[in-house]
């Protein structure tokens, strides 16, 4: 039996082609309007026109429609369009999902590829380090950090990178509330001795456990943060000194310190800085 519809197919290809264009470029201009009016407590009609470039009344018309799906709103007193409780919504969506353990994954694989060590995530919890997430290396002698142990915050390399991003007065007050434990002879294991490597690793960006905790192990780690420019976590590689030599540790920290920037980007995160 012969399946005979080329002409509706052929109709319905058409008008596909025909819509697809026009409806990109109405999503496209939505989403640009949407973007800029976020970046404002409030934005008139006639603003809004002159930064996209698009007439006033192309302008009203994408507004009316993000409105009726209350991704805007607006104010008939100042004219204003603000950003609506359906947009608030979709967001809270993106935050609800955004957990650390699983965005990071992807990240931990390819920085445990590109360096050949067992890389980490870990978070500061009570003035200890908390590791949720490891890829583990496949050399045969390597490190290993179950989910859920916990480590002194000051013998760690994502316990120190954490603490970088924190004041001196703010590190004194967390380590004092618990003995700074003596691990190996390279412990820091003084408030004066860990500032003074904190400023060190302040200047650069990332943060190594040189054996401070374990004799024979290295650990290179960068702090990852949120929106709002705090650290939430650490990410790490490590692995047996024999195969990171002092002098690899320089090749290998901007490696940790920009994967940590990308994954604090992917988190929708920002650097102090770029507040």
């Amino acid at each position: 039996m012969a399946v005979i519809a080329p002409a509706k197919s052929k109709r319905g290809r058409k008008a596909a082609a025909d819509a697809s264009p026009s409806s990109v470029q109405v999503l496209d201009r939505s989403l640009k309007l949407l973007a800029m009016i976020a970046d404002h407590d409030g934005s008139a009609l006639s603003d809004l026109a002159s930064k996209t470039g698009l007439a006033p009344s192309t302008v009203h018309r994408l507004l009316t429609s993000l409105q009726n799906h209350d991704m805007v709103a607006h104010d008939p007193e100042t004219g204003d369009w603000t950003i609506g409780v359906g947009a608030f919504a979709i967001g809270n969506g993106f935050l609800r999902s955004r957990k650390l353990g699983s965005i990071s994954r992807r990240f931990l694989k390819r920085l445990m590829e590109e360096c050949g060590e067992t890389a980490n995530i870990g978070v500061e919890d009570d003035g200890d380090v908390v590791f949720i997430s490891q890829v583990e290396s496949h050399a045969p002698m390597r490190a290993f950090y179950r989910p859920g142990r916990r480590g002194p915050i000051h013998a760690s390399g994502i316990g120190k990178a954490i603490l970088s991003t924190w004041s001196d007065t703010e590190i004194g007050r967390t380590v004092s509330r618990k003995e700074l434990g003596h691990f190996t002879e390279h412990t820091l294991d003084t408030l004066p001795a860990l500032l003074k490597n904190i400023q060190e690793i302040r200047s650069r960006g990332w943060s190594i456990d040189d054996e401070e905790h374990t004799l024979g192990m290295r650990c290179i780690a960068a702090p990852i943060f949120n929106e709002h420019g705090e650290a939430v976590g650490g990410i790490s590689i490590s692995g047996p000194t024999v195969r990171l030599p002092k002098d690899k540790l320089s090749v290998l920290g901007p490696v940790v310190r920009d994967t940590a920037n990308e994954l604090t980007r992917a988190m929708g995160g920002r650097r102090p800085e770029e507040l």
